[in-house]
């Protein structure tokens, strides 16, 4: 945090904290922590929207060297089971109304439970904390995310992954002490959390924002002078249909996005209404943060490509022999440096099907995220993204598991076999549809599935359409054809 003591550096509804009110804050929070009993290496969760608490904890955690487990707050009770469970986490500090939503069975015997309000009380009053002197490679954080199949698996981060993503996205963004993002992506999120890092490291500010529509982010940006405004394109969409006042749009100075591709339309859009603003094109993946940025100078004349590597990364193309790719030829994209994230927490299956050593060549060696992307990279060094391996969902900029949906699903009992599909979707970029085969002797189950999928899955996860069949289609190996499914609701 290199903001000067009196400079602003977190806006929130109940105040501004200075720079000096956040070290201050953070050290009293980080000793409150360590003397709730709690062990080194312990991992606690928060689970509210954004405020103190959630801005506060991932420094706070990490100075009392505890592992910070941040919850969607859109998640709902069966999600957030599993991520207290499978994380081992000792504290869960929430808003009450999402700690009464849990069920007994929903938080595991060694996790205690507290009330957003009551901990930030405590932490108040609590003896300040000096600031860490970990090992950089020590743990700090897991962030669950969703793969194409299963539950999410939570990925490991470092004091270092943190730190050195905050620098890189700070660095090639441009970020000075004069500048202030607006906060709207959820601090669950890897980038969300570096709206918060990056300007901090700046030492400019940050304003979180759960906005309610997207006319709410314009009249924040016009309240608080916002320079930075990073959104997922569904929302980038959307602000892209309203009417702007001049002098709200040439306030930004900065575009960003996160959690799935600008298309062309919209580049040209966001272009037309922000002529003064930057607009940085990235890609990324929560096992190594961000992976590329486009220089904003060529978004005009390339579009659809997602750059070159930013700062602290290496990003190679390697074919289906295993050697670096030509020139436009297709390969998958390895992420190599010290922004890779030290795997799944305790899953070491799956860690070695994604984490594996860098390939031959590699300046930095050591341990890579083979993404399973497909990219090619042409004669300018410029990558374009070419297509996703797995059956992973994107919506709304949500990473979303097919199986997931599908367990939910069968657990009802209605029936007998589910698909979930991920459709194009013009302000989405893909909608969830459920394909479904009802169990035999059930009666009302077109009526019941749907609410008890609301009840049991986020919002984000709803499928748009339930597609009842009498049989589903199987593929010449036996398995049910989700590829003809695909194209039977896509056509």
């Amino acid at each position: 945090m290199r903001g000067e003591d009196n400079a602003p550096a977190l806006v929130l509804r109940e105040g501004t904290y200075s720079y000096k009110d956040l070290r201050d804050r953070v050290a009293t929070m980080a000793g409150w922590l360590q003397a709730e009993g709690l062990a080194p290496g312990d991992r606690v969760a928060t689970w509210a929207a954004k405020g103190a608490l959630t801005c506060l904890m991932p420094l706070a955690a990490a100075r009392a060297g505890l592992v910070h487990v941040p919850v969607n707050p859109l998640l709902k009770h069966a999600q957030v089971a599993h991520i207290l469970a499978d994380s081992g986490a000792r504290l869960l500090i929430g808003t009450p109304a999402r700690i009464a939503s849990l069920e007994a069975a929903d938080v595991p015997p060694a996790c205690r439970t507290l009330g957003e309000g009551e901990a930030m009380a405590a932490a108040m009053s609590a003896t300040p904390l000096a600031p860490s002197a970990a090992d950089p490679d020590e743990l700090a954080a897991i962030l669950y995310t969703s793969g194409s199949t299963g539950r999410p698996k939570g990925v490991m981060l470092s004091h270092a992954n943190m730190w050195l993503g905050a620098e890189s996205v700070a660095t090639y963004l441009g970020l000075g002490s004069d500048d202030r993002a607006l906060a709207v992506l959820p601090l669950s999120f890897d980038y969300g959390q570096n709206q918060l890092l990056s300007h901090w490291y700046a030492g400019g500010s940050a304003v979180p924002l759960d906005y309610l529509t997207p006319r709410d982010v314009v009249k924040a940006i016009d309240r608080h002078d916002v320079t930075t405004l990073a959104c997922v394109p569904p929302l980038w969409v959307q602000l892209a249909e309203l009417d702007w006042p001049p002098e709200v749009a040439a306030k930004l100075r900065r575009l960003t996005n996160s959690g799935g591709a600008l298309t062309v339309d919209l580049v040209q859009r966001l272009r037309a209404l922000f002529p003064q603003a930057r607009l940085f094109a990235m890609y990324g993946l929560t096992e190594a943060f961000r992976a590329t940025f486009l220089d904003p100078a060529l978004i005009d004349s390339h579009p659809t490509s997602m750059g070159k590597a930013i700062p602290h990364a290496e990003i190679l193309v390697i074919n289906d022999a295993g050697a670096f790719a030509a020139d436009d030829e297709e390969g998958e994209l390895v992420h190599c440096g010290p922004l890779v994230a030290q795997g799944y927490w305790q899953d070491a299956a799956r860690t070695s099907e994604r984490f594996k050593p860098a390939p031959a060549g590699s300046a930095y060696g050591g341990i890579a995220v083979w993404s399973g992307d497909r990219v090619r990279r042409d004669g300018d060094g410029l990558l374009y993204f070419v297509g996703r391996r797995d059956a992973m969902i994107k919506s709304a900029g949500n990473r979303i598991s097919p199986q997931e949906i599908e367990e939910a699903a069968l657990a009802t009992g209605l029936v007998a076999e589910a698909v979930a599909l991920g459709l194009p979707d013009p302000r989405l970029g893909q909608a969830v549809h459920l394909v479904v085969r009802p169990a035999p002797g059930v009666s009302g189950a077109e009526e019941e599935l749907p609410r008890i999928l609301l009840k049991e899955l986020p919002n984000f996860m709803q499928p748009r359409q339930i597609h009842w069949r009498a049989a589903m289609p199987i593929s010449p190996n036996g398995k049910i054809d989700r590829t003809g499914l695909y194209q039977e609701l896509a056509g």
